[in-house]
């Protein structure tokens, strides 16, 4: 494996492990916040959950951009 893919490689593990924990504690999140105000708390649900996609998003956007 070239150091190249492995760097890529631990980039991806550690954003979906990190994604798998935000996503495992979510619905203690939401409801914690919920709590004070239910809008607040769909509101971080709604982040978290773009968050991730957004996450990958900007990588592929960088990766594109570093290739050229």
């Amino acid at each position: 494996m070239t150091p190249e893919a492995r760097s890529q490689a631990t980039a991806a593990a550690i954003i979906l492990i990190v994604a798998g924990l935000v996503v495992y504690f979510l619905p203690t999140i939401v409801l914690g916040i919920g709590r004070f105000s239910p809008v607040l708390g769909f509101i971080v649900g709604a982040l978290l959950l773009l968050g991730f996609f957004l996450v990958f998003w900007l990588r592929a956007r960088y990766q594109r951009n570093r290739d050229r």
